[in-house]
């Protein structure tokens, strides 16, 4: 059955594989777009609301139109359930063999030559750095993702990957069994390949010689989680540097000069071992990110001392002759960082900006263009491939100008398919009165004496939504000196456990409070009455201070446009939708949110925000909500 109506109809074949499959007459429309999108080498930009079926309303027509296609994702999960379950059960329920991969960036793949070659390691790492030999023998993947007894922030996972900079390439004695290799010949040879956006943007941006001949291949070309692609380019069309990787450079400059015993060249190590020390002990000590212009006074001088010893040791390493394969790579590597260096550092005019940011055990240099639409357009246009651009925010209102303006698609056909559960019937926003106003000292207070009375009109748990560290902290006291204020439910905070392990917790408490910002807005499924209310504390402005904001906003003054009208204003109505949107994840959800800010009601801009929350209607009384939750309540308990 090709008829794509039909397939997503009362007879579908999904009914089969799909327990509670539902017809929804968006996403059988949502797949017609696309399947025209891809017959024509078209491009195409869709908002699918929750529920609307998006995936399968892409990979149907794309495996059904025989071209060869790539798939991009938003994350590395993401891109692991569209691979191992998504993809799986809408081929069985086509019938039609097709040949599919998946595809991640080389770090996720274990390199055997570097395992090979890591030293006893420290105690902390002999548990994780064991299970890693165990399971060379037993992958034949190679993708990390599968070795699950190793934390994937685990500092084992640098020394048994490869980065474009380090790896041998055709003269590494382990080419012919490398797990990279492997994954990207599959790739090349499959007709849909899995890939997730990083990947996509670092062969776009031909960061990796040798692997930009992968993508011209692909004839249709489908970004999921398409509202990520902007941001995430910036950075991939920037130069950038940082402490941690110059740090790892040292250690592997150790590691293949050891045999050596050339006392200079250890000399000229230390030296630049140093320098990286000198450099963040100058930096500024307040995390976040500043523009370089205003802290160069301070490190000019460790900048400098830097740049001279990247140059000793380049010196050293080439004086040694008869280089090895490793020293050649660690010679490119030295020369790569020089030039970089150089960059970051001059005071040449460049149209972008640099910025320095600051964590708690490294800081990183940037330099940021102001604008990466007309290089994005230049790509999108460059072959006759189709391009599908989708997410469940992407609008503002039917409006896709500022997604189009910042992606450089111009006069693209643009598609919303609003969610087709009962919003309006399930859903219901509360603007609290006499909120203070957002920049008041005591606003988290106030937010938090107007969202838990809630908390006794529903059964179910709460997400808090920040838009800052700071006020989730302040959130994090105000619940010590407030405790009965949970009633007996369970206080989660981000920051204290990974992510996914508070959402598990979360979900299992089923009535529990959780405290996020900006990693809990996003890419959050929590189903059911474990999440009955979504308070979010401000409109999620972006601040005009932080370097990127900047960089856009002066792009967009040098064009004559309005940077809060034109860019702020819509990336925060994105911004609200996409935290509103953690709320109504299946078709019997109900649930509150709670805006706390003044604004909505005050500015003439905040009707913005509301026509984001459409159909849901909004409510300044107390009494509304809690008759609202109680109905709601009644009925489930009924069913």
């Amino acid at each position: 059955m090709t008829n794509l109506t039909e397939f997503f109809g009362e007879k579908s074949p999904l009914t089969e594989h799909l327990p509670g499959f539902q017809p929804r007459a968006g996403q059988a429309w949502m797949a017609e777009a696309v399947a025209e999108a891809i017959a024509n080498s078209d491009k195409l930009v869709v908002e699918a609301g929750t529920g609307t079926g998006k995936t399968f309303a892409y990979l149907l027509p794309a495996l059904l139109s025989g071209r060869k296609t790539i798939i991009s994702t938003g994350t590395k999960a993401l891109q692991d359930q569209l691979y191992h379950r998504d993809l799986p059960l809408i081929s069985r329920a086509v019938g039609r063999p097709v040949t599919t991969a998946l595809l991640k960036g080389r770090a996720n793949y274990l390199c055997l030559h570097r395992l090979d070659q890591v030293a006893e390691s420290a105690a902390a790492l002999a548990d994780d750095l064991q299970h890693v030999r165990e399971w060379r023998y037993r992958t034949d993947s190679g993708d990390r993702a599968e070795l699950t007894e190793v934390a994937e922030d685990s500092a084992v996972w640098p020394l048994v990957t490869s980065t474009a900079e380090n790896c041998l390439g055709q003269k590494c004695p382990e080419y012919s069994k490398c797990h990279v290799v492997k994954a990207r010949r599959s790739a090349q040879e499959a007709d849909l390949v899995v890939i997730n956006h990083h990947l996509l943007l670092a062969d776009l941006a031909m960061k990796e010689e040798g692997f930009v001949e992968f993508l011209p291949g692909a004839e249709a070309i489908i970004l999921d989680e398409a509202h990520q692609v902007p941001d995430l380019a910036v950075q991939f069309f920037g130069v950038a540097l940082g402490s941690r990787e110059l740090e790892r450079l040292v250690d592997e400059v150790r590691a293949v000069t050891l045999p050596l015993s050339q006392p200079d060249l250890n000399r000229r190590t230390d030296k630049l071992q140093t320098a990286v020390r000198e450099l963040r002990a100058a930096a500024p000590r307040n995390e976040g990110r500043h523009e370089l212009s205003e802290v160069m006074a301070e490190i000019r001088e460790p900048l400098d001392k830097l740049a001279h010893a990247v140059h000793d040791l380049q010196v050293a390493v080439v004086e040694l002759g008869d280089a090895t394969i490793d020293l050649e790579k660690i010679h490119e590597q030295l020369a790569g960082v020089a030039e970089r260096l150089a960059v970051l550092s001059s005071d040449d005019v460049w149209d972008g900006l640099r910025w320095l940011e600051i964590k708690p055990r490294s800081l990183r240099l940037n330099l940021t263009p102001l604008d990466v639409s007309t290089k994005l357009r230049a790509i999108v246009d460059s072959g006759f491939q189709a391009w599908v651009f989708t997410s469940a925010t992407l609008a503002v209102g039917e409006d896709f100008s500022h997604f189009g303006s910042r992606m450089g698609l111009e006069g693209v056909k643009g598609l919303t398919f609003p969610s087709p559960y009962s919003l309006q019937q399930n859903g219901l926003v509360y603007l609290p009165p006499d909120m203070p106003q957002p920049s008041d000292p005591r606003h988290t207070d106030a937010m938090l004496e107007a969202v838990t009375p809630l908390l006794d009109m529903t059964t179910g748990g709460m997400f808090c939504l920040f838009t800052s560290h700071r006020a989730l902290n302040n959130a994090k006291k105000w619940f010590k000196s407030h405790k009965s204020s949970l009633g007996g439910r369970q206080l989660l905070a981000q920051g204290d456990a990974p992510r996914d392990d508070l959402l598990r917790r979360f979900r299992k408490h089923g009535d529990a409070v959780l405290l996020g910002t900006g990693s809990f807005w996003e890419g959050v499924d929590v189903r059911g009455q474990a999440l009955s209310v979504v308070a979010i504390d401000k409109l999620p402005f972006a601040s005009p201070a932080d370097p990127l904001m900047m960089a856009r906003l002066e792009f967009i003054r040098r064009q004559g446009g309005n940077g809060f009208m034109d860019h702020q204003l819509p990336l925060a109505a994105l911004a609200l939708k996409q935290g509103a949107g953690r709320l109504l994840r299946d078709e019997h959800d109900f649930g509150v949110i709670v805006l706390c800010d003044p604004r909505v009601l005050s500015k003439r801009y905040g009707k913005m925000f509301l026509q984001c929350l459409e159909p849901m209607s909004p409510t300044s009384t107390l009494n509304e909500v809690s008759s609202f939750l109680a109905a709601h309540q009644r009925k489930g308990a009924v069913a």
